[in-house]
């Protein structure tokens, strides 16, 4: 049974996920167009689940879908869209799980939605200080329920994530 635990930032989470940016260009070529760190363990000092977080941006789905092999070589295991039409997602770690990849064609909107949160929560500590508050008390009351904690951080997220957009059209 997986646990979910919210534990104080760790400066090791970045080094990992460059560590698994590699693996993923070299596993996917050209097929990986960019390969981003999002989630908590991408803002510097937010306490996160250990988890590390990949928005990967690839040239098609059809594409991607070509190397499920290839990612189950490299300790993936495929989730197709799980939720998010449009996504292809992968766990890493089985109960213990260490990386999860949301992997999206070029253009679509969910890339713009991963990086405007997490860009939103860099730029502002206080937010990402009351976002630790909230996801230490969701995984307190969750039960290691992962649904059941996504759900209790919900609201904080939609209400944040749009001000991020919001922030981010501003911009333009």
């Amino acid at each position: 049974m997986r646990t979910i635990a919210v534990v104080p930032y760790d400066e090791k989470w970045s080094e990992a996920f460059c560590a698994e940016s590699l693996l993923l260009k070299d596993v996917l070529g050209e097929v990986a167009v960019t390969v981003h760190h999002i989630g908590s363990t991408a803002v510097h000092g937010l306490s996160a689940k250990p988890v590390i977080d990949i928005l990967l941006e690839v040239s098609t789905i059809g594409e991607l879908d070509k190397y499920h092999s290839a990612m189950s070589s490299a300790g993936y295991v495929a989730r197709g869209e799980n939720g998010i039409p449009g996504r292809r997602y992968f766990i890493k770690g089985s109960d213990r799980r260490s990386h999860h990849v949301h992997a999206f064609a070029s253009g679509d909107e969910q890339l713009v939605r991963h990086l405007a949160f997490r860009d939103y929560l860099r730029k502002n500590s206080d937010i990402a200080a009351a976002y630790a508050e909230v996801k230490h008390a969701a995984a307190l009351l969750c039960n290691n329920d992962a649904q059941g904690y996504s759900a209790l951080k919900a609201k904080f997220i939609e209400r944040h994530l749009q001000l991020a957009l919001t922030e981010g059209h501003d911009r333009n």
